[in-house]
C-alpha cells in the first residue's frame, strides 16, 4: 500500500502487482508447485527404509549407442505412500548373511525328481487329469513333469556358465524383440561378486542388438553391462515368443540348478534396488518360498481373465473359456477370507523372487505345465496351481506399492528389426493373431445354461457375471 498527497489530501494505490487476480493466482501456483517438488524428492516414498547400499558401485555399467532405446522414460507411477513400507537391513549384514544361506545349501530340504525322457513338446502337453495327479507330491519319491523333455536350445558354453553360477541369480528374457535391455541400478560394490545375471534372447531379438551395435554375432559369447547374454534357437521350441519366455521365468530352478535364490524380472522393468537386498527382505525375513506382488487392481482370477479377454491379452476367446471352465471343475473358487494368509488370487508376475527349494520348485513345474497347455498368461492359472498344490507355498504377496519403488516400468517396443538389419513390415517376426471371438455357446454347457462358473467363479457381489463376461468379449 503506498501514500499519495495531492493538493493537499493523502490518497492510497495497491500496487499493480497485486491488482491481477491472475498473477497472484500463477504465483502462489508456482510457490507450490516448488515447494512440492522439493519435498518429494527429499522424501520420495514411505515403502523404502534404505533405497540403495552403503558402498553402491559409481561406475556406469554399460554405454549404450544414441541409437538404441525407442522409449526413453520410465511409464510413470501415482503412488507415493503404501501401507505396509520395506525395511532393509544393512548391505554388509544382508551380504554375509545370504552367503552363509548359499553356503549350507547341500543341508536344505528334499529336492524333487524330475520326470526324464522325450516328447513332441518341450513340456509334454499333459491332459488335465494327467497334470492334476502331480498336485499332491506327499509321496517324494514321484517323478514331477518339469520341462526340458525337447533339449532347449543353447550353446554347450552358455550351459556351462548357467550351471557355474552359484548362490543367487537374476533372470530376464526378450524374444521378438520386444523390449530393451536395461541396467540395474543400485548395485552394491560386492553384489557382482555374488548374482549372476542372465538375459535371453532368441534371433530376432539378436538381429536388433546388432544393428543397434549393442552386440556382435561374430563373438561366440555376449555380455551387455551386467547382463550375461544367452542366445535360444527358438524355432525348436514354441511358434509364440511369449510362451519361449516362459522357459525361463518358470524353469529357473532347472536352468540355474546350484543356485539357493533367483529373481525373475519381466525385460519391461528396471531393477533399481540391489537384488540381495530384496532377496533378504522379502524372502529370507520372511520366511517364504516365493515373493511377489499383488495385482494392482484385481483379486480374483476371473476378473483377470476378463481383462484378458476384453484386452485382447490372448487371441483365442474360446481357449480362455474352456481353460476357466476346467479349473472351475476342478475346485477354483473366487478368493475369500478363507484362503488367507493369501491375500489375493491375482499377482503381478513381472517380478518373482525365489527360494529353490521343494515348494517353490513344484509350484514352478505345475505353472509351467499349465501354462504349456493353455496360454502363457500366468496370472489365470496362479491361484489354480496354489491353492491345490501340496505341500503349501509360503507366499509373500507384497504391496504393489513396494513392487513400484524396487522397478521401473518402460513401454514394450513399437518399432521392430528385421532378420535383414532394416525395419521389418512383419512377415519375419512372430504374427499377432487376430482376436478369435467367443462362440455361441458361451452361456451353455450340454446344451443348458449356465456353467458351474457361473455358481462359482463368475458369480460375486450380486452382479450377473456371465452376462457380463459376454459382453465384455463381444462387444
Amino acid at each position: 500500500m503506498m501514500r499519495y498527497h495531492f493538493m493537499g489530501k493523502v490518497t492510497t494505490s495497491t500496487p499493480l502487482l497485486f491488482k491481477s487476480k491472475l498473477l497472484c493466482f500463477s504465483l502462489f501456483y508456482l510457490f507450490t508447485a516448488l515447494f512440492l517438488a522439493l519435498y518429494t524428492s527429499l522424501f520420495q516414498s514411505k515403502c523404502l527404509f534404505r533405497s540403495s547400499p552403503f558402498d553402491p558401485l559409481q561406475t556406469p555399467l554399460f554405454s549404450y549407442p544414441s541409437s538404441y532405446g525407442e522409449h526413453k522414460y520410465a511409464l510413470p507411477t501415482h503412488r507415493s505412500t503404501c501401507s505396509s513400507p520395506v525395511f532393509f537391513t544393512d548391505y554388509w549384514t544382508v551380504l554375509k548373511e545370504i552367503r552363509d544361506l548359499c553356503r549350507n545349501s547341500s543341508l536344505a530340504s528334499p529336492v524333487l525328481s524330475y520326470m526324464q525322457g522325450q516328447a513332441d513338446s518341450f513340456g509334454g502337453n499333459f491332459s488335465t487329469q494327467k497334470r492334476i495327479s502331480y498336485f499332491d507330491h506327499e509321496n517324494s519319491s514321484l517323478e514331477v513333469p518339469c520341462g526340458f523333455l525337447k533339449k532347449f536350445p543353447i550353446s554347450n558354453y552358455d550351459q556351462v556358465e548357467m550351471e557355474s553360477c552359484n548362490g543367487v541369480v537374476v533372470v530376464s528374457a526378450i524374444f521378438n524383440d520386444h523390449d530393451k535391455i536395461r541396467q540395474p541400478k543400485g548395485l552394491g560394490s560386492k553384489t557382482l561378486d555374488n548374482v549372476c545375471f542372465f538375459m535371453f534372447i532368441d534371433d530376432v531379438t539378436l538381429n536388433g542388438l546388432e544393428y543397434h551395435k549393442v552386440i556382435s554375432k561374430e563373438s561366440p559369447q555376449h555380455k551387455v553391462g551386467v547382463w550375461r547374454i544367452v542366445r535360444v534357437l527358438s524355432k525348436d521350441l514354441y511358434e509364440n515368443p511369449a510362451m519361449n519366455g516362459v522357459i525361463p521365468k518358470y524353469l529357473v530352478h532347472r536352468l540355474f540348478p546350484n543356485t539357493k535364490f533367483s529373481i525373475w524380472i519381466d525385460a519391461k522393468l528396471q531393477l533399481i534396488i540391489d537384488p540381495l537386498l530384496l532377496i533378504h527382505t522379502l524372502i529370507v525375513s520372511e520366511n517364504a518360498d516365493m515373493a511377489i506382488s499383488k495385482h494392482p487392481f484385481y483379486v480374483h482370477t476371473m476378473d483377470e481373465a476378463m481383462a484378458t479377454a476384453r484386452w485382447k491379452k490372448w487371441w483365442d476367446v474360446d481357449a480362455l473359456k474352456t481353460q476357466m471352465e476346467t479349473y472351475c471343475d476342478n475346485g477354483l473358487r473366487p478368493w475369500s477370507r478363507k484362503k488367507l494368509p493369501y491375500t489375493s488370487d491375482v499377482p503381478d508376475s513381472a517380478m518373482i523372487l525365489r527360494k529353490h527349494e521343494l515348494s517353490s520348485n513344484l509350484f514352478s513345474c505345475l505353472m509351467f505345465n499349465e501354462l504349456e497347455a493353455f496360454n502363457p498368461r500366468d496370472q489365470l492359472a496362479f491361484a489354480y496351481v496354489r491353492d491345490h498344490m501340496k505341500p503349501k507355498l509360503k507366499l509373500n504377496m507384497f504391496e504393489v506399492e513396494v513392487f513400484e519403488q524396487v522397478a521401473m516400468e518402460y513401454r514394450h517396443n513399437l518399432k521392430h528389426i528385421g532378420e535383414t538389419g532394416g525395419r521389418e513390415e512383419g512377415s519375419k517376426r512372430s504374427k499377432i493373431k487376430r482376436t478369435k471371438r467367443a462362440g455361441s455357446d458361451l452361456l451353455y454347457v450340454n446344451g443348458s445354461c449356465c456353467s458351474k462358473c457361473q455358481k462359482s467363479i463368475f458369480w460375486k457381489c450380486g452382479m450377473n457375471p456371465i452376462n457380463d463376461f459376454v459382453s465384455k468379449i463381444l462387444y
